[in-house]
Order: C-alpha cells, then sequence, then structure tokens
C-alpha cells in the first residue's frame, strides 16, 4: 500500500530534527521555571517565618498589658525554638506560659536568625556583649538578652531588631518599637 502526498503538497508529521529542537526548548523552559521556583520556596519561607516571629510578639506585647506583667519571647537557639515567657511579680524571674496560641513554636532550620540592638550592630550576637533594657525601672534584664524581646505592661517593649537570612542570602529585619511594641518587617539589601 502505497502512501500517496496531500493534494497541497505538504507532508504530515514531524521530522526527527523537528521533535529534538521541541524536547530542548522544553528541557530549557523547565530549568528556569524550577530555578526561579526555587527562589519563591525561599522567599516564601522567609516571610512566613518573620510573620511567625511578628505574631509571637504581638501575643507576648498584649498578654504583658492584659496580664500587667512583664512577657518576652524567647529563642531556644540549639533547639530552634521560641517560646512565650511571663516574668514574676516584683522579680526578674521569668517563667514558660504553657497553651497560649501563637506563644511557642518551631522555627525552620533554613532560616538564620540573629538578635541586634535597635542601632544594628551586633553586640547582641551570641558572645557578645548583652545590650541594655529599654530603661523600664523595676525590671531587670533577661538573663540572655540576645536571645529575647521583652514586653512591658505599659505598653513598651526592648528595643531590637531581628534579622531572619535564608540559605541564599536574602534577609528581613524585625524592628521591635520600644515606645509603642509593635514589630515592623522591612527587607534588607542582598549582599
Amino acid at each position: 500500500m502505497r502512501c500517496e502526498p496531500d493534494s497541497g503538497g505538504g507532508r504530515r508529521g514531524f521530522t526527527l530534527v523537528e521533535m529534538l529542537v521541541v524536547v530542548v526548548i522544553i528541557g530549557i523552559m523547565s530549568v528556569a521555571i524550577v530555578a526561579e521556583m526555587r527562589g519563591t520556596f525561599q522567599d516564601a519561607l522567609l516571610r512566613s517565618t518573620s510573620r511567625e516571629l511578628a505574631g509571637a510578639f504581638n501575643v507576648a506585647s498584649s498578654r504583658a498589658i492584659s496580664v500587667n506583667r512583664p512577657h518576652r519571647i524567647s529563642l531556644d537557639s540549639v533547639k530552634r525554638r521560641y517560646f512565650l515567657e511571663r516574668g514574676a511579680r516584683g522579680g526578674s524571674e521569668f517563667h514558660r506560659v504553657a497553651d497560649v496560641p501563637g506563644g511557642s513554636g518551631t522555627l525552620d532550620s533554613r532560616i538564620s536568625i540573629r538578635f541586634l540592638d535597635a542601632e544594628g550592630d551586633s553586640s547582641g550576637e551570641a558572645g557578645g556583649e548583652p545590650s541594655a533594657n529599654s530603661g523600664n525601672p523595676g525590671v531587670a534584664p533577661s538573663a540572655t538578652p540576645e536571645e529575647s524581646v521583652t514586653f512591658y505592661p505599659d505598653g513598651t517593649a526592648d528595643a531590637r531588631r531581628i534579622v531572619l537570612a535564608d540559605r541564599d542570602g536574602f534577609r528581613l529585619a524585625l524592628r521591635v518599637n520600644p515606645i509603642t511594641s509593635r514589630v515592623q518587617i522591612t527587607a534588607m539589601e542582598h549582599p
């Protein structure tokens, strides 16, 4: 049986070269899309971690005002967890608060966290000198100020900046306003 060409003189189907060109184009596009999605996932992870910590800071601030005791968010850098603590009456001791939604959580190991003082120098990093308290009388500084942010019953807080960075070097800063105890999230320049 013979195949007759189209009456229009064209051929039926694709050549092997045409198929290979299409496969190569699809491969190049797939590599570009996967690379872009990886960056998007890292960005989403960084932003969700910053929102989670900002939410925990807001919980601590609200609890400090409503219970009329200092509260703080402390970070356990070894276990990569944060937790809410309440100050004892008239003392400088803090005790963990259980069963408060948003008061504790686990931090993703792909995000690095550095605590800085409000001016942005690294005196609050591990091994550095502890930064001073925000000036609230009658409240002793925390035992490990480089790994905690304290919120006070009068609506103030420790002036701190927390820098979150992903593996690609993209960074976000959480700045705790010492007067209003509000948290502002800002993007930082890529190094």
